[in-house]
């Protein structure tokens, strides 16, 4: 059984700049995911919502492997967004909106 790894197969979704805005098109796909808001270094929310990910993510990788099927886990990702575009610059994770 080959193990399916996404980051490996798609790795331009997965290699963006880091110090730069990027323009990436994403393919349609099917996640697991939470919405939110504010600043997940201190929100409790965020960390019960990623700990809920994993273990929902987790528990199906391993449901799927009797059916013969294996991937790895991808790493989890965040989409921010806020009013003000300066606050991604500002670092001001509690502006506007927050993570989806």
């Amino acid at each position: 059984m080959d193990k399916i790894d996404l980051k490996k197969r798609f790795k331009k979704l997965y290699s963006a700049p880091t110090r730069e805005f990027a323009e990436i098109h994403v393919p349609t796909r099917t996640f697991v995911k939470v919405d939110g808001e504010g600043d997940p270094n201190v929100a409790e929310s965020y960390r019960t919502a990623v700990t809920w990910l994993y273990g929902v993510s987790y528990a199906m990788k391993f449901a799927a492997k009797p059916l013969g099927q294996d991937y790895v886990v991808p790493p989890s990702e965040a989409l921010w967004w806020a009013d003000d575009p300066g606050s991604f610059v500002r670092r001001e994770k509690n502006a506007g909106a927050g993570p989806s």
